[in-house]
């Protein structure tokens, strides 16, 4: 009885450690950036607009959740949203590919997911929707979907016409709401704004699970 009495107090111990692990996750991001400032990078508290591609103009509340978002992160990196001032104009875009994959994945025929994946192009930000079917072979179930992520934005100097400042974030998970994760992408992508290291990096940002 003490013995059993001890193995549930142990499993207790450990079931309540793990729920504190998980209260956060991890979202990773494969981020890549160019700056072309002239003369020079801007100063804090520089303000900026939003602009929109026409695509982007076809789905309003999607977008307008998007920028919400970047607004955000653009505030980390001391930029100000003032569409009646501003002195850049910033593009935001981003998509989910919801990845469907089969058991057999691992590599088959040298395809990083070697399954019969089924991608269904969606997300924030607009763009269009496409899809595409991997190689491999369907027996024995699926396994719960990956999502491949994308985020970008570019920044246009307006007294110029010029674009000073390119950054894309990218990364996979297993997470389905893009909202939170889609957030701490669009945060990664500014990482080192506004003169960023040249080579792609990998940046991680702990949100709440």
């Amino acid at each position: 009885m003490k013995k059993v009495l001890a193995a549930l107090i142990a499993g207790s111990a450990l079931l309540g450690l793990l729920g504190g692990c998980s209260s956060t996750r991890l979202v990773d991001s494969e981020v890549t950036s160019f700056a072309r400032w002239a003369p020079a990078p801007p100063a804090p508290g520089s303000t900026y607009r939003f602009e929109r591609l026409p695509s982007q103009q076809q789905t309003e509340t999607q977008q307008a959740q998007l920028e919400g978002l970047a607004q955000a992160a653009l505030a980390k990196v001391g930029l100000q949203y003032n569409p009646q001032a501003a002195s850049f104009s910033v593009l935001v875009n981003a998509s989910t590919l919801p990845v469907i994959r089969s058991r057999w994945d691992g590599g088959y025929g040298g395809y990083p997911y070697g399954g019969p994946n089924i991608f269904i192009g969606s997300g924030i930000g607009g763009g269009g929707s496409s899809i595409g079917f991997g190689f491999g072979f369907p027996f024995g179930g699926m396994e719960p979907p990956l999502y491949r992520r994308e985020v970008s934005i570019v920044m246009r100097e307006l007294r110029s016409n010029a674009v000073v400042y390119e950054t894309r974030a990218v990364g996979d998970g297993p997470w389905h709401d893009s909202g939170p994760v889609v957030g701490a992408m669009l945060e990664a992508a500014l990482r080192g704004f506004p003169v960023p290291p040249a080579d792609t990096r990998r940046i991680n940002i702990e949100i709440p699970r």
